[in-house]
């Protein structure tokens, strides 16, 4: 069987949370089970492509209503795993993953019509053999479009044959108000009657919703949620029309990749046999590193995290202010996202510079050593569909 990933995000090249790490993993442990998975992201202009191995594969020239652009399509191996990324100026040249909501929209929009002429180069060999996907599996709004144009070539030989799986890892997040962009570059209308009934023919992830074959969701208990109003975000009326090819799935870590005993980015490897003397050079070291007192006694609380209102960190700001006013404890904290959550951060580590430390950036090394140098991971979420971040703790104990 052949697998296409198509999403927005996949580590170590692009990450901002749990959407990056599964699509970083979950294809390589397909392929050990003997399916042919592939990914295919964005060409962000954060990636380095010297620092991993990219080398151009193929181009092709996209048309649609408002233009023709010229689509490159780079490639690396990570992992055994085939990874493609697509660039097409100026839609991805950007350093950042996301921007604001309407050129967001534009991008991914244009990077899922790309997409689909993408694989359509695959299937004629523009990659030495003539690959098919049997499956398209896309991830959150970014690529929610996808299941509806393969809708569209239903009826075309090849195309027929494929189909799509659509994974909700935030049902917060939806694409919405891209109606207009989908008219302007000629998409065709959605006339699923349940996008008709709920009016939410311009909302992508809805679009992924209503044509996908097959809908999940990142643990059992959160496919649950998403069958009601305070988890669903309006779209629960969708889910209940899909219950019958809706399921929950439970995420996982890569053990090979999330092994203290392996890991070259923390300080000191460990195991479960010589945990109790070899972790704590990981705290010293981290201690050293962001410049905080050496101690064993002095207990570090670490918070890896987007910063955004779903993770809670105002909260954890107010909560970590009292903390400090009458504990002695250390604060290492890593993050990045809105202007405002950074702000409190900076903020705090301002007011409390003998004890706090805020990192307001992506730095997978670091939160790898904060992982394994804390004594407490501080999750402070207001929700969480499942989350990563605590079973990593865990795995580094």
């Amino acid at each position: 069987m052949n697998v296409l990933f198509i999403a927005a995000e996949a580590d170590p090249f692009a990450k901002t949370g749990g959407l990056g790490d599964v699509v970083g993993s979950l294809p390589g442990a397909l392929r050990k089970l003997g399916i042919d998975a592939r990914v295919l992201i964005p060409h962000y202009g954060t990636i380095d492509g010297e620092k991993y191995g990219l080398t151009y594969n193929f181009q092709f020239r996209h048309t649609r209503a408002v233009g023709t652009a010229d689509v490159y399509v780079s490639k690396t191996n990570y992992r055994g795993v085939p990874i493609y990324f697509l660039q097409s100026w100026p839609f991805f040249s950007e350093r950042y993953v996301y921007t604001d909501t309407n050129w967001d929209n534009q991008r991914f929009i244009f990077f899922s019509q790309a997409a689909m002429g993408a694989v359509w180069e695959l299937a004629n060999g523009a990659d030495g053999d003539n690959w098919w996907p049997d499956v398209i599996h896309v991830h959150d709004w970014h690529t929610g479009l996808i299941p509806f144009l393969l809708h569209t070539t239903r009826f075309v030989e090849g195309w027929n044959k494929i189909a799509s799986v659509i994974s909700i890892h935030n049902m917060a997040y939806q694409g919405k108000m891209a109606g207009i962009w989908l008219d302007a570059v000629g998409v065709p209308p959605r006339d699923h009657w349940a996008l008709e009934m709920t009016n939410h023919g311009g909302d992508l992830l809805a679009i992924g919703l209503a044509y996908a074959e097959k809908l999940n969701t990142v643990s059992p208990n959160h496919a649950t949620e998403l069958h009601y109003p305070r988890f669903g975000e309006g779209l629960e009326t969708l889910i209940w029309v899909r219950d019958r090819d809706f399921s929950g799935i439970l995420n996982g870590l890569d053990m090979e990749l999330y092994n203290p005993a392996t890991d070259p980015r923390i300080f000191r490897k460990f195991d479960a046999d010589n945990f109790r003397t070899e972790r704590i050079h990981n705290k010293r070291s981290l201690q050293e590193l962001v410049g905080l007192p050496v101690s064993d006694d002095i207990p570090v609380i670490g918070l890896v995290s987007r910063l955004v209102d779903q993770k809670g960190i105002d909260l954890a700001v107010d909560a970590l202010r009292w903390v400090c006013v009458d504990s002695d404890v250390q604060v290492i904290a890593l993050g990045s996202g809105e202007d405002k959550l950074q702000f409190a951060l900076w903020k705090l580590s301002n007011d409390f510079h003998w004890k706090v430390r805020a990192y307001t950036t992506y730095d997978p090394i670091l939160a790898q050593r904060i992982y394994a140098g804390s004594d407490f991971l501080l999750m402070p979420s207001r929700y969480e569909p499942c989350g990563t971040s605590q079973m990593i703790a865990l795995r580094y104990g």
